[in-house]
């Protein structure tokens, strides 16, 4: 038998020798598992800690920090650690938040997972939404091309033309529709510096600063976010005073473009450019244009589109007839019309970046659950409370601080809204006037440099996929530093020179 095998085998090819591939063992990440430990265990270690005691603020009422506020704050670190050493996926760490808040009783499943569809949120996925309309027209390239034939070939003022137009943007809408709008342009700009999807100095330096300058853009006028309309209506609840849409900008306008000059030099000093100029890039660039051709009907219809978006949020703050209409509504039908008029298909809902929009769900359910269980309040009253005997100056400076550092976790709009009614309770105890407490708090809530979930421009950036988590908090941290102590020197010199009340007459 076995020789009848062997003859009806001869002549046939002999049979490949085995292939052995080589399996290449991923290294454990012990620092993955540590910082997840550690924000399990800090968790856990507060939650289950006996009760903390009450906040009392100088009028001598007492703040009460329920267990369920306690949770809130466990939970605030937990997801701060998680988000800052990137141990799973930002968008995972924002659903952890939901799940916390349910499984350990902090708040309602409903209610921590109903602000993963809050309005600002899809205000967000409107924004994101519009940024890819301008890639998918073709409109992107072309802005880009534009504004490199105007700042030409060396990357430092190409940076700076970068900061400059985002700023500008964050004037007359709001800073996420800016980041957003600005975003697939770098993006463009990146693609010619020759380095490929490869993260460099050059790339790290445009989105970041991008960022920045979104956020220092923003604090200047009405129309850069919800925070100055909604901090001038509790300034003139609690003190009887109106801020004027120029008022703003005259003590505003100095911070935000000396921040945006101030960044450029931060990031030419730590993260300069590996090139110093993009050798024939002028010629790329005009090559470029002209493959372009003539605008196309798609790319007037997205400007058009948006155009009308901005008009119409602008006009909010002089037409008492929209002051309804809530943003989000207004630049979602921008998103509808771009599908409708087939701009957008619904294969470019695949590329909307879903980890960041769940970013920002998770980052509006931990805002909210500080806030809703009285933890936020119990955290301004003892901050503010250590301060109450100190210099005004370091007084103001503190409330700036404290501001600096919620709204780098929580929304801009609830950081001032949770600080301003008790520094304005301590302010005349120091003799210190209403109105520096509030453009100082205004603007550092307007800058959050520290972490992604601080601002959506942030998370706009970090999609670039040129910088981790800890990089841009390294580089925030001194930033933030710069920004509150300049904030000082205004206090100072320039804001005084200007009009500002900075101490109450004796």
């Amino acid at each position: 038998m076995a020789e009848k095998d062997k003859k009806r085998t001869e002549g046939l090819p002999e049979p490949p020798p085995e292939i052995v591939l080589a399996e290449t063992k991923t290294p454990f990440d012990w620092k993955r598992v540590m910082f997840i430990l550690i924000g399990l265990g800090l968790f856990l270690w507060i939650y289950y800690m006996p009760s903390w005691p009450d906040a009392i603020d100088p009028g001598g009422k007492h703040f009460a920090l329920s267990s369920k506020g306690k949770g809130a704050i466990a939970l605030f670190l937990l997801a701060g650690i998680w988000w800052v050493f990137e141990v799973v996926p930002i968008g995972v760490t924002a659903i952890a938040i939901g799940v916390f808040q349910a499984l350990f009783a902090i708040r309602s499943a409903k209610d921590a997972f109903r602000d993963f569809m809050d309005p600002s949120v899809m205000f967000i996925f409107a924004s994101v939404v519009v940024g890819l309309a301008f890639t998918k027209s073709g409109l992107t390239k072309r802005l880009a091309y534009k504004m490199l034939q105007v700042v030409g070939e060396k990357t430092n003022m190409i940076l700076l033309g970068a900061l400059v137009v985002t700023a500008g943007l964050a004037h007359v809408m709001a800073h996420t529709a800016a980041a957003a709008t600005v975003f697939p342009i770098l993006l463009a700009i990146n693609s010619l510096y020759g380095e490929g999807d490869k993260p460099t100095k050059f790339g790290k330096s445009l989105f970041i600063g991008m960022a920045y300058a979104a956020g220092a853009g923003s604090v200047i006028t009405f129309l850069g976010s919800a925070r100055a309309a909604a901090g001038a209506g509790m300034f003139q609840e609690f003190t009887g005073k109106t801020v004027g849409f120029f008022e703003l900008s005259k003590f505003a306008f100095p911070i935000g473009w000396v921040m945006v000059f101030l960044i450029w030099i931060y990031l030419m000093l730590f993260l300069k450019p590996e090139k110093s100029v993009i050798p024939g890039l002028k010629e790329r660039v005009t090559k470029l244009a002209k493959e372009l051709g003539p605008i196309t009907r798609n790319e007037i219809f997205v400007i058009i589109t948006v155009l009308g978006a901005i008009v119409v949020m602008s006009l909010q703050s002089f037409v008492p007839a929209l002051k309804s209409l809530d943003r989000a509504a207004i630049m979602l039908v921008s998103t509808l019309l771009f599908f409708v008029f087939k701009v957008l298909t619904v294969k470019e809902l695949e590329d909307i970046p879903w980890n960041i929009i769940l970013l920002f769900s998770g980052a509006m359910s931990i805002g909210f659950c500080l806030w809703q269980t009285g933890a936020a309040q119990w955290l301004a009253v003892n901050w503010l409370v250590m301060f109450q005997h100190a210099h005004w100056l370091v007084f103001i400076l503190s409330i700036a601080t404290f501001v600096l550092i919620m709204t780098n976790f929580i929304m801009n709009v609830a950081a001032i809204a949770i600080s301003l009614p008790v520094s304005l309770v301590i302010a005349p105890y120091l003799g210190v006037a209403p109105d520096v407490i509030f453009y100082s708090s205004l603007m550092t809530a307007g800058m959050p440099f520290v972490l992604l979930i601080g601002a959506a421009p942030n998370a706009i950036a970090y999609e670039s996929k040129q910088f981790s988590t800890g990089e841009f908090f390294k580089h925030g941290i001194l930033l933030s530093v710069i920004l509150v102590v300049f904030i000082g020197a205004a206090i100072l010199t320039f804001w005084p020179m200007l009009g500002m009340p900075i101490l109450m007459p004796k």
